[in-house]
């Protein structure tokens, strides 16, 4: 299969590629350098030039506290530009997120929750999901809490952050899926080889706070860290974060990830230790 990836050069882009020459596939790897998805032509010209089979679209606005201020920059490229990619793709694979929705549940949110996006963020990356259905055939994958060897992330910002202090304080009544790009990448393309559309939820299995990721990072690195649990309250942000961003699949055709502890394991034996 020939697999075109946008937003290559980034954090999961990156594990993307990698998973998808690992299974034998002909990976077309397209940096932000390298197409700007927001430009329909261009993603046309682009797409007819490579000639893939399937698609997954890794570009995407990230900056969730930015996005309050810009929101119709996020909404061109998280929106339009994902709308942009699926019109052009004979399938996508479009990579979405848990900030779709409100975030106060208390069970695991699924498939058939209704949405109800809090943040200008959220709201872009929903928009996104409204084009990219409309467009064609397509899966959108809702992941959450994303760490891996390609970019910053809240992990690589603990350790960094313990090299000159004794003691961190870190949110405790935030709840999520914490998720290891390295297990996410096979698993989206193992969804562009079967094709499986629809609405699917993947994401590291378990769940624990930002406070239990900080405390299990620490240990699984050898490093003796005092983590203070502190709450939302303490920590504004510009944009409001989800309380509760726990997701499961309904779904028997969607692929599982190993549990998050397994992930953050995996993810720090890969060499961001040296």
């Amino acid at each position: 299969m020939r697999l075109l990836v946008t937003g290559a050069a980034g954090m999961l882009g990156r594990d993307v590629v990698a998973a998808a020459e690992s299974a034998g596939h002909d990976a077309v790897a397209l940096a932000r350098r390298d197409l700007d998805i927001a430009d329909p032509a261009a993603v046309r010209a682009a797409f007819a030039a490579a000639r893939p089979d399937a698609v997954v679209n890794c570009a995407a606005w990230t900056d969730v506290d930015g996005a309050e201020g810009d929101e119709a920059g996020a909404t061109l490229i998280n929106g339009t530009g994902a709308g942009n990619v699926a019109a052009a793709a004979p399938f996508v694979v479009h990579v979405s997120s848990d900030y779709v929705f409100d975030g106060t549940a208390s069970k695991p949110y699924t498939e058939h929750d209704p949405t109800g996006p809090q943040t200008a963020y959220g709201r872009s990356k929903l928009a996104g999901e409204h084009t990219v259905a409309a467009a064609g055939d397509h899966a959108i994958v809702r992941s959450s809490w994303l760490f891996g060897r390609h970019g910053k992330n809240f992990v690589s910002t603990m350790l960094h952050l313990a090299e000159d202090r004794d003691g961190l304080n870190v949110v405790a009544d935030q709840i999520g899926c914490p998720t290891f790009t390295g297990h996410l990448a096979p698993a989206l393309v193992e969804i562009a080889e079967r094709r499986v559309s629809g609405v699917l939820h993947v994401a590291g299995g378990g769940s624990c706070s930002w406070h239990e990721l900080a405390v299990a990072t620490f240990e699984e690195a050898g490093v003796s860290r005092t983590v203070h649990p502190v709450t939302t309250a303490e920590f504004p942000r510009p944009a409001p974060r989800p309380a509760w961003s726990v997701l499961r699949s309904t779904r028997p055709d969607a692929p599982a990830l190993p549990p998050w502890r397994e992930g953050l394991s995996t993810y720090l034996r890969s060499g961001v230790l040296q």
